[in-house]
């Protein structure tokens, strides 16, 4: 048996910076990961994903050159095997820096296996048994596969398989219309494909407001995605056109189908019984305020605790977990502001609680909105769609929320989410002096506005 001062299980936003800490203090570490170092965003996510909608809009935007005065002869043509070639490298270019960096680092020792627990304190892995007396818990999640009619039979893509695609595919049919289903149905309507949106639920991107959910659905339809809503039945067969997508309100035959209707933690192979880790009905590892499991000396972070779900979030779990474990600090996920973004073009960039959600909570709240066509830098860009709005408090004069869906929206929102988290209400940020001419610089007007409801 091995011992070490720490075992991480998973390598991804969380464990490994964790794993880089307590080496830096001192530690004997084993950080074990059963496929690629870096986790989803690095391999399966964020930075190949956002490579690729890169691609799409140096596509969209050749093409919109026309407006802009930019006259571009003959059709433009995507090279499907550069678009992936591209972002494979992005990947491999981080993956690659993490392997170095962990391979020039004294008390890190690097597993690549499956880990089990055999109890609290052990776990095994290629035949080996680890022990240590702190036990951290990083390992992600995976793509939902629903149980649905004719599934088996077919080969669907998911968010893993399709970054791989070296083709276009000529009609590609995305089952769920939620944040990873839309980036890649508009990505793959901009590189030239056919596509088709099919969600069960009354809209598209159900966390959000109705105002923006309706918003959303108008940016992808004016770029000729069909999108179905509240569909109640989908079953697949196979065809002579490829794959055969039968719902009670539509037929469509395409050559590729995305499976886009969610995640689930990858908790189930652990062997977490052994140790006496409990998961919710979900599967997702219960983790207190300062991400400790029922069991002493067991930690969970990242996607797999149910709590974020987002690289940013699994990176402030590091920072919790390291704060108050080896900094002497007592940090709180409850004091986490949620901020996230949907990479659509134009981009919706997110932070604390919804207007739904406002109005539900009983304050008293006021609301301002203001379309992003009544903002100069939008309209300089020739990028109009969408609008902005934020929610405060009444009383407080706190802001509890906002969200905009516009141009550069993804980058505008830290404005807001900064304030929030230094707690500066309203009036206060409304007296900045904002750069002209930025998309920011609305952000004092928008405040201006605040209107009780």
């Amino acid at each position: 048996m091995k011992s070490f001062d720490a075992i991480v299980i998973g390598g991804g936003q969380a464990g490994p910076f964790l794993a880089a800490r307590m080496v830096e203090k001192g530690m004997k570490v084993a950080l074990i990961e059963r496929k690629f170092l870096g986790g989803t965003c690095v391999n399966a996510g964020c930075m190949p994903t956002k490579t690729l909608v890169a691609s799409a809009r140096a596509a969209h935007v050749a093409r919109s050159g026309a407006v802009y005065g930019v006259n571009i002869p003959g059709e433009i043509a995507i090279d499907m095997k550069v678009v992936r070639a591209r972002a494979e490298t992005v990947t491999m270019n981080a993956r690659n820096g993490l392997i170095g960096w962990f391979a020039g680092m004294d008390g890190m020792t690097v597993i690549y296996g499956h880990a089990r627990f055999e109890d609290p304190k052990t776990v095994s892995v290629n035949g080996e048994t680890l022990t240590a007396p702190r036990i951290f818990l990083n390992v992600g999640a995976r793509p939902v596969i629903p149980d649905l009619p004719g599934i088996n039979d077919i080969d669907y893509l998911t968010s893993t398989s399709i970054i791989h695609l070296d083709t276009l595919p000529r009609h590609l049919t995305v089952i769920g219309g939620s944040y990873i289903g839309l980036e890649f149905a508009q990505m793959y309507r901009r590189f030239g494909a056919e596509v088709s949106v099919i969600e069960h639920g009354p809209k598209l991107a159900s966390r959000e407001d109705e105002d923006i959910s309706d918003a959303i659905a108008d940016v992808l339809r004016s770029e000729g995605i069909d999108i179905h809503t509240g569909v109640s039945d989908i079953a697949f067969s196979r065809s002579s056109a490829g794959i055969t997508v039968a719902t009670d309100s539509a037929r469509i035959d395409a050559s590729h189908v995305l499976i886009a209707t969610g995640r689930k933690p990858n908790t189930d192979d652990l062997g977490l019984d052994a140790a006496g880790v409990v998961t919710d009905k979900h599967g997702y590892i219960t983790v207190d305020d300062r991400l400790a499991t029922n069991v002493e000396g067991i930690w969970a972070l990242g996607d797999c605790n149910g709590h974020g779900a987002f690289t940013h979030t699994s990176y402030n779990d590091f920072e919790i977990a390291a704060a108050n474990l080896l900094d002497g600090d007592d940090r709180k996920v409850s004091s986490r502001i949620l901020a996230y973004a949907l990479y659509i073009d134009p981009p919706l960039g997110r932070v604390g609680v919804t207007e739904k959600q406002a109005r539900a909570s009983g304050r008293k709240i006021m609301i301002s909105t203001r379309p992003m066509s009544r903002v100069g830098r939008a309209n300089e860009r020739g990028e109009t769609k969408g609008f902005m709005k934020v929610i405060a408090d009444a009383e407080t004069k706190k802001i509890l929320g906002a969200a905009i869906l516009g141009i550069e929206g993804d980058e505008v929102i830290h404005g807001i989410i900064d304030a929030m988290n230094a707690g500066t209400t309203y009036p206060a940020l409304q007296w900045s002096v904002p750069i002209h001419p930025t998309v920011s610089e609305l952000i004092p007007t928008l405040l201006g506005d605040l209107k009780p409801v």
